[in-house]
């Protein structure tokens, strides 16, 4: 049977990196196996789901390169659907109209808790053989409850958590439909995986105890239930749940904060799946080595440094006109136009850098007035130094404007003067682009403006 998975959130909340984590794996293991990768849309809690938040969603995952094959579906628009299906469980007997008050289902669970009993409906209404039920209030709209197998286990193979059996009778019968007849959660999610064929369901572990009463449902309708794999929780730096309550950011933030898309997803990516100790990889090696087999038991907590010092590696394999038009998107954020030579800039900066706002940063030197503090003047340009520089500056008004030509006339001059590399290049540096700490001086002049440098080297 062809793979098919889904990532089914809830747009209740701008969607974070732990939630995002768990449309990664599914996308992986659908991409893995040449199989079908699905989003819908879980909009049934109306009160507290946003359009701002779907469009999150949406943008999150295209800028993560999570595209599906099929979708978003929208459970809101498929509600005929779902109660033609209540109506089919009527038909076949599988659910039954329960009256009992909201008040009173209160009252029971104060009574079982009290008795030290698990708090669950008791069946008052559920249909038996020679049972006599109340009679029906006035006025009182019923709920629909599914008839949940009596006696027995309900049991799988998890993916990530092993054999889980619960016994049915631990399960009181769901209710499946609301007095307005509108669908439960748990009902729609198991309709939805029917029609559209879920081979696999790899989701957070605050689903696990949905899942029993998912397969009971699959069971009753006639369908064998997909496998399911239940990720543990992505933890926050403090060891918390990763929420929006505490701290987590929208998944769009990592971008706008300069974040490449391919380091997110090498991190998600390690953020609870392993292969070896391979810690770097690409997005083909990870699709090539991803399976179900190697998903972590425990909760994994983010690491924040961690995640820069993975981006900062995807930024030193980036190619550089790859960097070039995010390093452009900042600028243009600034007010600065960039030109032909921001390729060669990013590619000269960008090992030193975790993001693209800190490369955009550094680039932005070569676009900018510098502007020079006299502490730092005092410290770097002494009278020592001052007639190197300014020979510096009158062998670059003539010489050839490249790595090679300039490399000579920073030799010459330090044989003419006496000086060491470090006691030049600080000074040189630091007129030109405001910091004593560049990569190589020569590199760095080459790519500058040669006017700009004269004039700069001139005013030591």
């Amino acid at each position: 049977m062809k793979v098919r998975t889904r990532f089914a959130p809830s747009p209740t909340g701008f969607i974070h990196l732990g939630n995002i984590r768990s449309a990664l794996y599914p996308w992986a293991f659908a991409r893995s196996q040449g199989g079908t990768f699905i989003l819908r849309i879980e909009d049934t809690d109306q009160e507290r789901s946003s359009q701002e938040a779907v469009d999150v969603i949406l943008e999150g995952m295209r800028w993560l390169g999570l595209d599906p094959d099929e979708g978003p579906f929208y459970q809101m628009q498929r509600m005929d659907r779902y109660r033609e299906a209540v109506r089919d469980m009527q038909d076949k007997g599988l659910v039954y109209p329960c009256y009992m008050s909201v008040a009173d289902l209160d009252a029971l669970r104060e009574r079982q808790m009290a008795n030290k009993e698990k708090p669950r409906y008791d069946g008052t209404w559920r249909p038996e053989p020679g049972k006599q039920l109340p009679p029906v209030p006035e006025g009182v709209k019923p709920v629909l409850r599914f008839k949940n197998p009596v006696g027995g286990v309900v049991a799988w193979d998890d993916k990530v958590k092993g054999r889980i059996e619960i016994g049915n009778d631990e399960l009181d019968d769901l209710v499946i439909a609301r007095p307005d007849g509108t669908p439960t959660y748990n009902f729609c999610v198991v309709v939805d995986d029917i029609d559209m064929r879920i081979t696999h369901v790899i989701r957070g572990d605050d689903h696990v105890n949905n899942t029993p009463r998912q397969i009971n449902i699959f069971r009753a309708l006639g369908y064998e239930p997909p496998v399911f794999a239940h990720l543990p929780t992505v933890l926050n730096e403090q060891g918390e749940k990763m929420s929006k309550r505490n701290g987590a950011k929208a998944v769009t933030a990592w971008r706008d904060e300069g974040f490449l898309a391919e380091g997110v997803v090498n991190y998600l990516a390690r953020l609870g799946w392993s292969h070896g100790d391979d810690e770097i990889f690409s997005r083909e090696q990870f699709l090539q080595w991803f399976n179900l087999d190697h998903l972590g038991k425990s909760a994994a907590q983010f690491d924040d440094a961690k995640l820069r010092w993975v981006n900062a590696q995807h930024m030193k394999a980036a190619a550089d006109e790859v960097l070039a038009p995010m390093v452009a998107a900042h600028f243009k954020a600034r007010g600065i136009t960039p030109d032909e030579r921001l390729p060669r800039i990013c590619g000269l900066l960008k090992d030193r850098c975790d993001t693209t706002i800190a490369l955009a940063d550094w680039c932005e030197r070569f676009y900018k007035p510098v502007q020079v503090s006299a502490e730092e003047r005092a410290k770097h340009i002494t009278e020592g130094v001052r007639p190197a520089v300014s020979m510096l500056a009158k062998m670059l008004e003539s010489v050839a404007w490249d790595k090679a030509a300039i490399t000579e006339c920073i030799k010459e001059v330090l044989r003419a003067t006496g000086l060491k590399m470090p006691q030049l290049a600080m000074p040189v540096r630091l007129l030109v682009l405001g910091t004593t700490q560049t990569p190589s001086l020569d590199a760095v002049l080459a790519l500058s403006d040669r006017e700009t440098v004269v004039a700069r080297l001139q005013d030591a």
